[in-house]
């Protein structure tokens, strides 16, 4: 089995996607990839699925909804077994590789304690493999270790294809999983470019941050990584000017300052000086972070 949830949904079983067009079981099976190899409370789902007013036909419903992911499971095992007996074992280019250790669509998906399990099946996932390179990504930075905090960090934002959950409805909980999701991996896109500005990369990281700050209007972190970038590339006055557009943005939409340690690189920036832009700036490091953020792993 294959899931992917950073970007739109994807579940694969033998080669086959089994992702429903329907929103509703849509909405299902997202909440079950999610939450792969736990027992999802059939509450839980339909809670999800109508916003805490499930009606009197929740349960049974939630039932119909199964059972047509399983019907979408069978059919993918099919389709499996069809390739394996057409080729008689032999890979068809454009086919599915036929896999005969593939388990019935109740193994799949199991009915367990009052709900429902994905059975991956110690399938790939591409959310742990994510939490996995960052978790190494976050050791290697604490060890000092830039290079390899880059390259990990690097591989694990690599794995999104775009917002977590992308073309699925979401509902109260994967409203909350999806928000948690793009916490995440802004925390690792923080901690590669401090990586990448502590390897002194700051020409090649202006473009990105760039586009950054523009998305992020009020993330402090990203916008102190983009001063140091624009001072050390010798655009010192760039760099007060991207403060001062914080600030002004903090004080208009959220009524507040910038942060003690924003300030503090801002004075420095103005201290050092344009004759030395290489110059490490002091106080700069560790640069503020946003403190909803928070590391996996």
């Amino acid at each position: 089995m294959e899931i992917r949830v950073l970007g739109s949904l994807g579940v694969q079983i033998c080669g086959v996607s089994v992702v429903p067009t329907a929103p509703k079981p849509r909405q299902v099976l997202a909440l079950l990839a999610l939450r792969a190899d736990q027992v999802v409370p059939a509450g839980a789902l339909a809670e999800e699925l109508w916003s805490g007013r499930p009606p009197r036909s929740a349960r049974t419903t939630v039932q119909t909804y199964v059972l047509q992911l399983r019907d979408l499971i069978d059919r993918a095992l099919a389709r499996d077994s069809d390739a394996d007996t057409e080729t008689d074992g032999a890979a068809v280019p454009g086919r599915p590789t036929a896999r005969k250790d593939c388990p019935g669509a109740k193994d799949v998906l199991v009915t367990s304690a009052g709900g429902y399990r994905l059975n991956t099946g110690d399938g790939q996932v591409d959310l742990r493999d994510f939490e996995r390179l960052a978790g190494l990504g976050y050791r290697a930075m604490d060890g000092g270790d830039f290079p390899l905090a880059a390259r990990q960090l690097g591989e694990a934002l690599a794995l999104w294809r775009g917002p977590a959950l992308a073309d699925v409805p979401l509902g109260g909980q994967l409203a909350v999983e999806a928000k948690r999701l793009e916490e995440t991996r802004l925390c690792a896109l923080d901690q590669r470019i401090e990586a990448d500005l502590r390897l002194g990369r700051h020409r090649v990281l202006l473009a990105e941050l760039t586009v950054l700050v523009d998305r992020y209007r009020t993330h402090e972190s990203l916008h102190g990584q983009y001063m140091i970038a624009l001072h050390r590339s010798g655009r010192r006055g760039e760099a007060l000017e991207a403060y001062q557009r914080l600030r002004n943005t903090l004080v208009r939409e959220l009524g507040m300052e910038p942060s003690a340690g924003l300030r503090r690189l801002q004075r420095s920036i103005l201290l050092t000086g344009p004759e030395r832009p290489e110059q490490e700036l002091p106080g700069a490091a560790p640069l503020p972070t946003d403190s909803r953020l928070s590391r996996v792993g």
